[in-house]
């Protein structure tokens, strides 16, 4: 008996320490994983807008938002992760998801647009600005 409790109690305290280094890490950096989530529903809130006046609610279209949200928080989960065990790699997180988050703020434009929230001829103003080196839409 005395075997099975030293074996769950190390169990238990490796759990604790799991839990407690994540928990640290999402602490820490909780501006970094709020603003993907607010990037991410706010995709998706125009997406299942747009996609409502297109061909009505679907609800594994719905879920989707959420499992990509979960995976892009995997994701700069271990980069932060990562960030924290090597010296020199501070720049990592930003390098990789601050492209992810412009690409889902111009999803978003487009779909605010195809429901009728925004105007698309100011969308395509914007994306001119991005887009500077293709030239101008005609």
């Amino acid at each position: 008996m005395k075997t099975s409790s030293a074996i769950l109690l190390s169990c238990t305290g490796a759990c604790a320490f799991i839990c407690s280094y994540f928990f640290k890490l999402t602490i820490d950096n909780a501006d970094q994983y709020l603003g993907l989530i607010a990037v991410m529903f706010f995709d998706g809130f125009f997406g299942i807008i747009a996609g409502i006046k297109r061909e009505g609610f679907r609800t594994f279209k719905a879920l989707k938002v959420l499992r990509t949200t979960a995976i892009w928080i995997i994701i700069l989960t271990v980069l932060l992760s990562v960030e924290k065990g090597f010296v020199g790699t501070a720049w990592l997180s930003e390098t990789i998801i601050i492209p992810f988050i412009v690409f889902q703020l111009i999803s978003a434009l487009k779909n605010a647009s195809m429901v009728g929230w925004i105007k698309s001829d100011l969308v395509n103003a914007i994306l001119d600005k991005i887009d500077n080196h293709k030239g101008n839409r005609s």
